[in-house]
């Protein structure tokens, strides 16, 4: 977020403009993998496709997603809240996103501490990120709903990166879930960049009982989701 300071000397007066500072400690930690200042925004593309079994039927979306930082509240657990909105545009072949409108999709909220980053996706909470940023640390990002025991993962940090052609100085790799059999595949993961937040995350989750020696499953799907969210632009407003 922009500050406008204005400091009165005597005789002097100096007007400066700058990006809100993150603190040395918060960097340490690495709470600017994920900044809450109010105002912050990140906008993502979507690419989403449901395989569905009964008809064979699959569903294909894409659509772009504006997701903002904005007021902060107490939560029904008294602790220190940040409502999160999520805006939407879908894809129109015959016109380009900037001429489309955003429509308020819905609202998450954001629990964020120097302990942790925990995100409700309407009403199921998911432990983000935990502080400080190490590589290899691991905890169940599942223990606050339940859904069961997910150990998540730190399997990489600080790496530059290119997404979608943005070029990213510091990144980090969150595994959140890979397990294969033959007849199902399940990947999950989030990567996120210090001063933006959350820039891709992939979900890959598949099914099929028509084993083919040799072929993957998500080769040869008949059920389950594959859903992409790429970064395309953040900022402050």
């Amino acid at each position: 977020m922009k500050k406008l300071l204005l400091i009165l000397f005597p005789v002097l007066i100096v007007l400066s403009c700058t990006k809100k500072k993150v603190p040395e400690n918060e960097s340490l930690l690495g709470l600017d993998y994920y900044p809450t200042n109010q105002g912050k925004y990140v906008i993502y593309d979507v690419d989403s496709t449901v395989y569905g079994d009964l008809n064979k039927d699959t569903t294909q979306a894409k659509y772009r997603i504006k997701e903002k930082i904005a007021d902060s509240f107490t939560d029904n657990e008294g602790k220190p809240a940040i409502r999160l909105e999520r805006y939407v545009k879908m894809f129109n072949p015959n016109k380009p996103y900037d001429s489309i409108p955003w429509t308020m999709k819905e609202v998450w909220m954001l629990n964020a501490d120097k302990k942790s980053i925990q995100l409700s996706e309407g009403n199921t909470r998911f432990t983000k990120l935990v502080f400080p940023v190490q590589k290899d640390a691991t905890w169940n990002g599942n223990a606050r709903n339940t859904i069961g025991e997910w150990m998540y993962m730190y399997d990489y940090i600080d790496k530059k990166e290119t997404v979608n052609g943005i070029n990213l100085s510091e990144v980090l790799y969150v595994k959140q879930r890979y397990f294969r059999t033959e007849i199902s595949f399940e990947n999950y993961y989030e990567k996120y960049a210090k001063g933006v937040g959350l820039v891709y995350r992939q979900i890959t989750d598949v099914y099929s009982q028509n084993v083919v020696s040799g072929v993957p499953v998500e080769n040869r799907i008949v059920h389950g989701t594959i859903y992409k969210q790429t970064l395309v632009s953040y900022g402050y407003e």
